[in-house]
């Protein structure tokens, strides 16, 4: 029987990579599940991962229940305190079950004490305001002379892709 040649070519997914020392990070500052990590933005909403994000949890003797520390500045701390209770519920919702018993808020400097530190924020989504009304005019007249909707409408687009890149 013939083996199966593979179609990777070699290459992993980053995923798997990356997966075990995401993992790894994760339980020794306490996160049992690192979705909470990796995914703050989504389970907290993007207003609090704004504000603040997951330093350590930390579980008591007894096992029951843990506590998250949070990391923020100075000047959110008050907005975060008041947010503590539903920043918990969603923490828990994340994990499934009542794991976080307690929230507690450090204050510092946005990137902590230490220079180069990199930060949870996600990059916001560019608004994307259209050609210029020269160059779209421009790519139209390019364009004119296909009798087909389809591709003058493609060939519009490339038109007007290829001169903002020269006006740049």
């Amino acid at each position: 029987m013939a083996q199966r040649r593979s179609s990777t070519r070699g290459f992993k997914r980053t995923a798997i990579l990356l997966g075990d020392q995401i993992r790894r990070a994760g339980e020794s500052r306490g996160f049992a599940v690192s979705r909470v990590l990796t995914h703050w933005p989504e389970i907290v909403g993007h207003d609090l991962a704004a504000i603040a994000r997951p330093v350590n949890i930390g579980y008591g003797k007894g096992g029951f229940g843990a506590t998250l520390t949070v990391l923020t500045t100075g000047a959110q701390a008050p907005m975060l305190e008041m947010q503590k209770e539903q920043l918990r519920e969603r923490v828990n919702a994340a994990y499934g079950y009542n794991a976080i018993s307690r929230v507690r808020i450090t204050q510092t400097a946005p990137t902590g004490f230490a220079e180069g530190q990199a930060t949870f924020e996600h990059r916001p989504k560019a608004v994307s305001t259209g050609p210029a009304p020269e160059i779209a005019t421009e790519a139209s007249r390019v364009a004119q002379g296909a009798k087909d909707e389809d591709l003058r409408a493609a060939l519009e687009r490339l038109a007007q892709s290829v001169l903002s890149k020269q006006k740049s």
